[in-house]
């Protein structure tokens, strides 16, 4: 086991749409997994992680293409470029390259929360101005993920 995750969930990466908000505390807490994981552990969350990528972005995809979000070009060839990253180290891992999957798991922490903030948070706006007319109200009150608080 390595060291404590360096990007934990929080409602600081709250975006305001519920069902985007669950599928990155989702992702938050397997990117974490990866952080703290042993070699031995890391094909199979590797693994996890790609599966879950795969869902997540599609389910974004989705809401962008089918309400016709202005920006959605830029924002889905971001996910591909990530998909195809994981793919690629995922075959890496598969060959023994621990190294290339670490610097993977870093690359996605430091990534997340700049994409969270300007792309996803975007289109969280989007999708409520869509359904209620209004961008998300978002109170942060410091809450812990759901598995920190049992």
């Amino acid at each position: 086991m390595r060291d404590k995750p360096t990007l934990t969930w929080g409602d600081e990466l709250l975006m305001g749409h519920g069902p985007m908000d669950e599928i990155h505390e989702e992702f938050v807490q397997l990117l974490g997994q990866l952080q703290t994981a042993d070699d031995a552990q890391l094909p199979e969350l590797l693994q996890k992680m790609e599966v879950h990528l795969k869902h997540h972005f599609a389910e974004e995809d989705q809401w962008m293409l089918s309400t016709n979000f202005p920006p959605r070009d830029c924002h889905i060839d971001e996910h591909a470029a990530v998909l195809k990253s994981v793919d690629e180290v995922r075959t890496k891992l598969a060959e023994g390259n621990v190294t290339l999957c670490r610097d993977l798991t870093k690359a996605l922490v430091d990534w997340f929360p700049g994409h969270a903030t300007h792309l996803d948070s975007a289109l969280a706006h989007w999708l409520s101005k869509q359904r209620f007319g209004g961008k998300p109200v978002v109170i942060r009150r410091n809450i812990l993920s759901s598995t920190e608080s049992h």
